[in-house]
């Protein structure tokens, strides 16, 4: 995750990358609002921030107060 100058956003959520792929994923619920990734790979980013949902959305609000987020475990 990272801050994103002109403002906050007003829905938490997060991208991943696969190769030339982006997808954007809600925090709110884990699930896929914008872009795509192969079906096994958006799978494992599903399950990943299923696995980390509690740090991914503490993460935000850090960002949000302007302060870095915190690593988080790969899956």
């Amino acid at each position: 995750m990272y801050m994103e100058t002109g403002g906050q956003h007003h829905q938490p959520h997060f991208h991943a990358y696969y190769g030339d792929e982006v997808a954007i994923f809600s925090l709110m619920s884990i699930e896929l609002i914008a872009g795509s990734l192969p079906r096994r790979q958006q799978r494992l980013v599903e399950a990943w921030a299923e696995l980390h949902e509690a740090e991914l959305l503490a993460d935000w609000q850090l960002l949000q107060s302007g302060q870095p987020p915190q690593p988080i475990a790969p899956l």
